[in-house]
């Protein structure tokens, strides 16, 4: 099987079992070669709904994972994202499949993985910004953002990336240590609304 078949089989079979719904999401997972994004070692793992690792003690997240963040986001067309852990770049060139390019920026705690995925996006022809350094601070000079996501568990989210999203934006992060919970904010105007979306597991915010 081709590795584009094996992507189309991976997300049919998400939204099948109702793990995401079929639509922009889905057509952003179909577009992206995750294969591309992950080491010689593990490529032919890349069309299995799993975390694999990428170096640095980091993982990318599963397929339907960075569907779901995505579709909790709503995100159009246009809007400027947010991304604190770019780690291999898949989870940015999914969500500049649905904003659009040179509408993410992306932040990433390792020098090496931010060089290698700034390379991979621009291989691939996706303009995502990427910088490294560190995530808790966010990328002030290019605020108000639309939404903002962590790829990455906080303990409890830094005041700086709630204020570096506009007005009745929204922030999705996984919160927690041992146990973690994703939980999806959003400004109404006057302040911020939590909801609780179950239970996760995903690296460490560094910094």
């Amino acid at each position: 099987m081709s590795r584009e078949a094996a992507r189309g089989r991976l997300v049919d079979r998400l939204v099948e079992t109702g793990r995401i719904d079929d639509g922009r999401v889905a057509d952003a997972l179909r577009a992206v070669p995750r294969h591309e994004f992950v080491p010689e070692s593990v490529r032919g793992q890349a069309y299995r709904d799993r975390p694999l690792s990428i170096g640095e003690g980091q993982t990318v997240s599963a397929p339907h994972m960075v569907a779901v963040m995505c579709d909790l986001l709503d995100l159009d067309r246009g809007e400027r994202v947010l991304e604190i852990g770019t780690g291999c770049g898949y989870h940015a060139a999914v969500t500049a499949e649905l904003v659009g390019p040179g509408n993410v920026y992306s932040v990433e705690y390792h020098d090496a993985l931010a060089e290698q995925a700034h390379d991979r996006l621009d291989r691939l022809e996706y303009d995502v910004h990427v910088q490294a350094g560190d995530g808790r601070e966010g990328w002030p000079e290019h605020a108000p953002f639309d939404a903002c996501y962590l790829t990455c568990a906080a303990r409890e989210v830094p005041d700086a990336l709630f204020e570096q999203v506009r007005d009745c934006g929204r922030l999705l992060a996984p919160v927690g240590d041992q146990r973690q919970t994703l939980y999806l904010f959003d400004h109404d105007g006057d302040g911020w609304t939590r909801t609780d979306h179950g239970g996760v597991r995903f690296v460490p915010l560094l910094g």
